[in-house]
């Protein structure tokens, strides 16, 4: 480990060029790869687009109907206030996680510490060097997780990327002690089956257990062998983090042959992912509930006995959904948003031609009691502003604004920037808030924009993949009575009961 020290309303019919078209074809008929659908180790160097593409985006641009290159806007209800340019850590900025007066911000090469007691004005408190995507982040109490998905070299912070092929390789979940904010300390690392592409907390008084998400097995792949059907279950003592280990690895799609029981993708299937393990799990811990974005399934199962998941109920959209990437519970459980990965976090898919049903979040209502609840579906959401041709968009990581009898959500959209929508009428889910940047380019298909946008403690967070840390501030009716709720800490995949 090295620790170092005005909106605008856009109608414009934006088509997708064919070199974009051709992309997204590839992304949706390709077959599993390691440490995807998201980025890479490096930073995306782009796609190079068609000139008549080109030549569209700086028209749309000229004509107002998109915001110009890097140019921000937002509704009147959402403040930009500040922007904090990547430091010492070049990589990917990925997920975020809140403790009391601190922001922890992961990033492909570690992560990076931020006192947000003034959200106008964070300050950094650290920057620890520790490569080795995504490097999905969360904490709790003295420690802090860090998810490694991609293959290195061996566990420390200074490995280099390696074959998967190779026995010696390693992926898995790292452990921080960060008693001292300014000094985090490496304390424990386990290698998990395929690696931790994300992770999920679910924690008790004297342990806190893991649920690591990891995906695309391989049978070239000593350390990632099908059927990679379940998720690994990581026991870490709070009194004596460093013995960490697994304790189980529980099958949630069980069935015959060298590949479970999940969905078998395309060409079943076309253009859905194969399931071969799990995208992101979101826990309620007071109510012993869990959703699982699982690839081709969505699933809802209970953690009563957290060492050993039960699947209650499993759904497929085989019509509008490409990969089940991420999932969000209302505060009443009776609901969840599950979003869907279209392209891989790699296409334009915010644009008339995908329409408004693909590449968006599809919402379920839950409905029944104890282990005969189903996932209802109800409708789709998906943000009304096309996006240039040049720019990735996709539906990504977002958390609840919580107000009292209301459901509304921020989420982070890549390029498309995030959105604070409400979905109290599952039917009827409805945009009221955005903030967003121009392209990054207008040559090139890039990877840019918000990765994660949470709400805690009054403000919006957002981790933009490329430009850096955001705060943004909603004043709106809808959302001001959410102030009154204060939280000690906050990882978004282990949802709280935010009026407990």
């Amino acid at each position: 480990m090295i620790l170092l020290s005005e909106s605008r309303t856009r109608h414009r019919r934006l088509g997708v060029a064919a070199a974009a078209a051709g992309l997204l074809a590839a992304l949706l008929t390709a077959g599993p790869a390691v440490a995807t659908p998201d980025p890479g180790d490096g930073p995306a160097a782009g796609k190079g687009v068609s000139k008549s593409t080109e030549a569209e985006v700086k028209a749309a641009i000229a004509d107002g109907e998109i915001p110009g290159q890097d140019e921000i806007v937002h509704s009147d209800n959402i403040e930009h206030l500040v922007n904090i340019p990547k430091d010492a850590l070049p990589g990917t900025n990925s997920d975020l996680a809140f403790q009391g007066r601190y922001a922890f911000s992961g990033n492909y090469d570690g992560f990076r510490i931020f006192d947000i007691s003034n959200p106008k004005a964070p300050k950094t408190v650290a920057q620890v060097l520790c490569p080795g995507s995504q490097n999905d982040i969360s904490v709790s109490g003295n420690l802090l997780f860090l998810s490694t998905d991609s293959s290195r070299s061996d566990s420390s912070c200074s490995s280099t990327t390696q074959p998967a092929t190779e026995k010696s390789s390693w992926e898995g979940m790292k452990v921080f002690d960060i008693s001292d904010k300014r000094n985090p300390k490496y304390v424990a690392a386990v290698e998990t089956a395929c690696g931790s592409h994300t992770h999920t907390l679910v924690p008790e008084r004297r342990n806190v257990y893991i649920y690591v998400s990891s995906y695309s097995p391989n049978a070239t792949y000593p350390d990632c062998q099908p059927p990679h059907d379940g998720i690994s279950v990581i026991k870490v003592p709070r009194s004596a983090p460093e013995k960490a280990a697994v304790v189980g690895f529980p099958v949630l799609f069980p069935g015959e042959g060298p590949d479970g029981g999940g969905n078998p993708g395309s060409p079943t299937n076309p253009g859905v992912a194969k399931t071969t393990g799990c995208h992101d799990i979101t826990v309620l811990p007071d109510k012993d509930l869990a959703a699982g974005a699982c690839m081709g399934d969505g699933i809802l199962f209970s953690i009563k006995d957290p060492e050993n998941p039960k699947v209650i109920d499993r759904v497929q959209d085989n019509v509008n959904f490409a990969f089940w990437h991420s999932a969000t519970f209302n505060q009443k459980a009776n609901k969840v948003v599950f979003t869907d990965e279209l392209g891989g976090g790699g296409a334009a898919t915010c644009n008339a031609e995908i329409g408004p049903n693909r590449g968006a979040d599809g919402i379920y209502d839950i409905v029944g009691k104890g282990d005969k609840r189903k996932l209802v579906f109800r409708s789709y959401f998906k943000i009304p502003r096309h996006q240039a041709d040049v720019e990735v968009c996709v539906a990504h990581n977002g958390s609840l604004i919580p107000v009292k009898g209301r459901d509304i959500m921020v989420q982070a959209w890549y390029q498309g920037g995030v959105s604070v929508w409400d979905f109290t009428d599952s039917s009827r889910p409805k945009e009221i808030g955005y903030f967003e940047r121009g392209p990054v380019t207008t040559e090139r298909l890039t990877t840019a924009g918000s990765w994660s946008a949470y709400y805690y403690n009054g403000y919006i967070y957002s981790n933009d993949i490329a430009k850096g840390f955001d705060v943004l501030k909603i004043a709106d009716k809808r959302t001001d009575a959410a102030r009154k709720v204060r939280l000690g800490e906050l990882n978004v995949q282990t949802q709280p009961d935010y009026f407990d």
